[in-house]
């Protein structure tokens, strides 16, 4: 008998999470709203001041250059005796002529002097009034957007599935209070529509199952009858996997209704003990079909609902186990924390999966190769309920084709 060949080494763990934004050195540098009405505002300040600096400058440079000439000149006598401290040049015993021109020059030399001063004093005046004109304006912004701040606190609060929030803005009626009124109407319908599908989903539970659990019962009932005709007995067993076949369908569909909201009540689970659960359930079923299951399960922990958390993990499990080789296929399944998130990472051998082919896999009742019915690996469901629940606990599902046939599914969830 030949020896089994060695199963193909594990393929290596991606370190790089697609969904992973880095973040700038400077995120509160973001362009909000109010950052831009402030710069617009203190720009269109400054601009004014700017402008309003020049006029002033310019007037007073004309009037001072009018009245630049002397108001006064010596017109008798030789020479002059006088005396200044804000005009060095005039001292002593100094003819007419250059009397004039030392006084001439002089106030020149005070007339640029003034308007250097002036210029140099209103800079910093208009240094200080752009100060207080950005800090007045980064004020106003946050009191005029106060109420976006407002709806957008209100409808994170409704993200998280707290659909009876309401803004409730006081206030003006503008066009802001317009739109909270908008927004408080279409949350009062969103929440009659959460609640009649709640609803609907309560009573399909309760009318879908009780039928089935009772054709069940007598089919079970009719099976252990000894002495049934053979044909019946064959009858009996067709008739009882199909009823469990659309008591799954029935619970699936159930499930991936539930799951479709975000989960409100969370408590800390651990992903590799998930994981855990998840293999012990399959492992039977992996051991009838020869798939060996191996991977290292380290400390994950989330935040979420243990019970559809584990639902995650079987259904990517059972799915890698029934989608394998005939012979010598393998299920890796490893936990892991990495940049602030748990990840969970299940890997198989199987048949060669198409790229194109990979968003098809999550969509309902949809397989491999357009395989709708007949089949007994499943109903088709379960790589939808996966996505479901990894979307209502804030994460995310990707799948990745491996090199030589099988898939690479990767489940992303916040810490």
């Amino acid at each position: 008998m030949a020896a089994t060949p060695p199963p193909p080494p594990a393929p290596p763990k991606p370190t790089w999470d697609p969904g992973q934004q880095p973040e700038g050195p400077f995120p509160w540098l973001r362009p909000t709203i109010r950052i831009r009405l402030t710069l617009l505002y203190g720009g269109m300040f400054l601009i004014a001041g700017i402008l309003l600096l020049s006029i002033i400058y310019l007037l007073a440079a004309q009037a001072l250059r009018v009245g630049s000439e002397p108001p006064f000149k010596i017109l008798g006598g030789d020479k002059v005796t006088v005396s200044s401290t804000s005009c060095p040049g005039v001292a002593g015993n100094q003819p007419i002529n250059d009397f004039n021109a030392v006084i001439a020059s002089c106030m020149d030399t005070q007339r640029k002097h003034s308007l250097d001063d002036l210029l140099s004093r209103s800079l910093m005046a208009l240094l200080g009034l752009s100060i207080i004109a950005f800090a007045f304006g980064y004020a106003m912004a946050g009191r005029v957007l106060s109420p976006l701040g407002k709806i957008t606190r209100t409808a994170r609060r409704v993200a998280g599935s707290d659909l009876t929030r309401r803004i409730e803005l006081d206030g003006p009626d503008d066009e802001l209070k317009e739109l909270a009124d908008t927004f408080d109407e279409m949350l009062d319908r969103l929440e009659r529509a959460f609640t009649a599908q709640q609803r609907f989903v309560g009573n399909a539970s309760h009318e879908l199952r009780t039928p089935l659990a009772i054709n069940r019962t007598l089919l079970e009932v009719h099976l252990s009858d000894p002495g049934a005709p053979v044909e019946l007995q064959q009858l009996g067993k067709t008739l009882l996997a199909t009823n469990e076949r659309s008591e799954q369908l029935v619970e699936g569909l159930l499930l991936l209704a539930r799951s479709d909201n975000q989960i409100v009540e969370r408590k800390p689970v651990d992903l590799a003990e998930v994981a855990s659960r998840a293999l012990e359930q399959a492992r039977v079923e992996a051991e009838a079909k020869g798939v060996e299951i191996r991977g290292e399960r380290a400390l994950a922990m989330v935040q979420g609902n243990g019970v559809l958390l584990e639902r995650i993990a079987l259904n990517l499990v059972q799915n890698a186990v029934r989608y394998n080789v005939p012979e010598g296929g393998w299920v890796e399944v490893t936990t892991e924390s990495q940049h602030g998130q748990a990840v969970l990472v299940v890997s198989n051998t199987g048949p060669v999966v198409p790229a194109y082919e990979i968003d098809n896999l999550f969509e309902p009742f949809r397989r491999l190769r357009t395989e709708r019915t007949g089949s007994d690996k499943g109903v088709g469901l379960g790589l939808s309920i996966a996505r479901s629940v990894a979307r209502a606990h804030g994460g995310r599902i990707t799948a990745v084709p491996r090199d030589g046939g099988g898939l690479v599914m990767r489940v992303t969830l916040p810490v």
